[in-house]
Formats: structure tokens, C-alpha cells, sequence
């Protein structure tokens, strides 16, 4: 049995998480961590399912007290790193859904890891169609290197371009050497018409109400494109993936960057 705590209860990705968690007969909820509420249970909190379940509004309390083995981390950047840390501090094996690290953050984060011998997960995409997409990106990068990158979220997104997109990026620079694309002397006429640059590869974020995580890697090679394409239509898509990285935190030891490392 797996002990875990969520944090971010009330966003559309935690509310699945609780959901999946309780379903799961392995797993068991001990806590969640939300901003808003401490003292009651989850049935007494607006926004929540309706569980006998205890809210906290620090952290650190619901580590001391709960104990748990995994803290699954569903809420923003900013507050995913700190909750990451205090993980660490306290032996709790942290699984993150958020983006916005660093390499500098990754690295410090790894060593603090290995130094306590617990294992970490931060994940970009937990869906695993999006998984296989970064492979089949990396595979294709191959033989054909020239390469765009188009990512679609929801409006309220923080961060730009998405860590998939960026995970993706980086992924297939791995067997692709730095490369300038489309003609030399292009121009812009507005400012960043052509994108973000990678290495030469182009990444466009789109942001819109009615989006939820969608991403196109697009080859292009003497007479021929090759579009690979993943979509995520609703949040319970990234569940077996939540799934897979809390399983897997518990025989890892130091700081996983995304699903890829567990899957063929």
C-alpha cells in the first residue's frame, strides 16, 4: 500500500488525481494540501470531493503528521518547487505536474535527491500518447532534422512554450546536431512571427479557451512532411500516467525528468 498526499485538490488535473487514487486498491489518500483550507476535511471544503478526508494549509504539518510515502504535486510552478523541496526535506518521494524548471533547478534537485537515496518524478505531460510522441520525435530526428514544434494549451497556462514541447525539443537535439532553419536572410516583421529557437528548430505556443494539451512535431525533408500529432481531450487522459509515476518513484532513487524514462 502506497500512502499518498495531494496537493492542488481543487484544479481540474487534482480533482482526477483524488479520483484515481481512490480507485486505485494499492493506493491509499491520507491528505491533500490546498491554500485555501486547513482543519477540516475534504466533504467540509467547497470545490473538493466529498471525502472524510483531512486539508491542510501547510505543507510541512501534513508531512509531520501524515507521514505519507508520495506526494503528487498538481498545482503551479512557483509552488511546485518549493513543495518538491519540502518532499525531500521530510523523506516524502515527490511526483510533480508542474513545469517551469530550470536546468540549474533539474540539477540541484537531482543531487538533493540522491543525497537523501529517495526518488523523484517531475513529469511535463503525464499523458502517454505524449510520451510516445516525444520518442517517435527523437526516432524521426534521425533522418529527417529539419523540424517545427507547434504546442496548444488552455488560456490559463502559466508558462510558455510548455515543458512537453520543451522536453521534446531537447529530446531529439540528443541525435540532432544544431542546425539553422528556413532561409538565411528571413525577417520578421513582427516580432517573434517565426517562434521561440531551439538549436535552430522553431516552437509556437498557442494559447485558447477550449484547449486542453495538444502538440504537433512536424518534419519536412526533400519532397515530403512527416506531422506527428498528440491530443489530450480531457484531464482523466493523464491518469495511467499519475499512476505509472507514483508506482515508479518507489524503486527509483534520485530525480526522474519525464515519463520517458519508464517506458520502451
Amino acid at each position: 500500500m502506497i500512502s499518498i498526499v495531494i496537493a492542488g485538490p481543487r484544479g481540474n488535473m487534482g480533482r482526477e488525481a483524488v479520483k484515481m487514487v481512490e480507485n486505485e486498491d494499492q493506493f491509499a489518500l491520507k491528505a491533500v494540501v490546498d491554500h485555501r483550507y486547513d482543519g477540516i476535511s475534504m466533504k467540509e471544503a467547497e470545490g473538493m470531493e466529498p471525502l472524510d478526508i483531512p486539508v491542510y494549509k501547510e505543507i510541512e504539518a501534513c508531512f509531520t503528521e501524515e507521514q505519507p510515502d508520495v506526494l503528487i504535486d498538481l498545482t503551479n510552478p512557483e509552488t511546485g518547487k518549493v513543495h518538491l523541496r519540502k518532499a525531500l526535506e521530510h523523506g516524502v518521494r515527490p511526483v510533480i505536474g508542474t513545469t517551469g524548471f530550470t536546468d540549474e533547478d533539474i540539477k540541484e534537485l537531482s543531487a538533493e535527491a540522491e543525497k537523501k537515496k529517495l526518488g523523484a518524478v517531475i513529469a511535463p505531460n503525464f499523458a502517454i500518447g505524449a510520451i510516445l510522441l516525444m520518442k517517435l520525435s527523437r526516432m524521426a530526428a534521425r533522418y529527417m532534422d529539419d523540424v517545427e514544434i507547434i504546442e496548444q494549451h488552455h488560456d490559463r497556462k502559466l508558462d510558455a512554450p510548455s515543458g512537453t514541447a520543451m522536453k521534446t525539443a531537447q529530446m531529439i537535439s540528443e541525435v540532432r546536431k544544431e542546425k539553422p532553419q528556413g532561409h538565411p536572410d528571413e525577417t520578421e516583421a513582427w516580432e517573434h512571427a517565426r517562434g521561440a529557437e531551439y538549436e535552430g528548430m522553431r516552437v509556437h505556443s498557442v494559447r485558447l479557451p477550449g484547449r486542453v494539451a495538444h502538440q504537433e512535431v512536424i518534419f519536412g525533408g526533400e519532397g515530403q512532411t512527416l506531422t506527428l500529432r498528440h491530443d489530450s481531450l480531457n484531464r482523466t487522459s493523464f491518469m495511467p500516467g499519475v499512476r505509472l509515476a507514483v508506482e515508479k518513484v518507489m524503486e527509483t532513487t534520485g530525480l526522474v525528468y519525464g515519463l520517458d524514462e519508464f517506458i520502451d
